[in-house]
């Protein structure tokens, strides 16, 4: 996962990652999700214990507030560039003591678009 920050916020908390997000201002998915679990897991393991200012079952909406400058958020590294170029946002520090799983999931028997096949035979490399 990647943590994202505005201008002012990155130059505030990016020193010292990740110890710097504790007390800092958070937005994060709200507990349904896995990957909120895990992130409080690893900040708890790290005795880091943000200030959650926001609560959100949409990840643009946490992408919008994180771009007014209302708190921290995190995406998926894989995305870290298009987060920071359209919502004009810095990353503030990255870890890969949490990863976030994907699902695809096709009733077709037998994939016909070309980037979804690309998709499952890397996956399938993998495992």
């Amino acid at each position: 996962l990647t943590f994202f920050a505005s201008k002012a916020l990155a130059k505030q908390y990016q020193q010292g990652f990740p110890q710097s997000l504790h007390k800092a201002p958070m937005l994060l998915p709200t507990q349904q999700h896995e990957v909120r679990q895990l992130v409080d897991r690893w900040l708890g393991d790290k005795q880091v214990y943000p200030d959650v200012r926001g609560e959100f079952d949409d990840s643009a909406l946490i992408k919008s507030f994180g771009k007014a400058g209302l708190g921290i958020f995190f995406m998926p590294s894989v995305i870290a560039d298009e987060v920071c170029h359209n919502f004009q946002v810095h990353v503030i520090g990255k870890t890969d003591e949490v990863k976030q799983r994907f699902y695809a999931i096709s009733a077709e028997r037998k994939i016909s678009n070309p980037a979804v096949n690309a998709i499952i035979e890397s996956a399938q490399k993998l495992f």
